[in-house]
């Protein structure tokens, strides 16, 4: 069975509602096994056991939140040494515009390499109905993804 693993930050609360319904989505598929993780808690043995990867990200003062800068810190040099290449998707949420976290990551993850499996996703403003679905629908596809070896 695959694993999804859906690494989070949240100091607001809104990234993980977000996370969680991330969750709902991939639980759907049924068939991968879905693991939820805050960022701090999270390490380089979760992400080798993982097949494909979510984070879920604050946008503060128009920058990546710490927690996530964190998690991707701590990981970086050792899934370099491991080669580990896996798919993730990647999800801001934005009091801003999201640019400038979304960059962030993307520049980090590049050089793992992990490879950008969809579009980020980025929330703009306090998290909404629209958000959570747009979360939900990321997950499920994500899950299918991972079950058909698309990613």
């Amino acid at each position: 069975m695959k694993t999804l693993l859906i690494v989070y930050h949240s100091q607001s609360g809104a990234s993980a509602g977000l996370a969680r319904e991330l969750w709902r989505g991939a639980r759907e598929e049924g068939s991968v096994d879905v693991r939820v993780m805050r960022a701090w808690d999270c390490g380089t043995l979760d992400v080798l056991e993982a097949h494909g990867l979510a984070l879920v990200a604050p946008e503060n003062a128009g920058a990546l939140g710490g927690g996530m800068k964190d998690f991707l810190d701590r990981v970086f040099y050792p899934a370099i040494d491991r080669q580990l290449v896996l798919p993730y998707a990647l999800v801001i949420s934005a009091g801003n515009d999201g640019r400038n976290a979304r960059a962030q990551v993307q520049r980090m993850v590049s050089g793992i390499p992990f490879t950008e499996a969809t579009p980020p996703l980025i929330c703009r403003g306090e998290v909404s109905e629209g958000h959570r679905r747009e979360c939900r629908e990321l997950g499920q596809a994500l899950a299918a993804g991972l079950e058909m070896g698309i990613f």
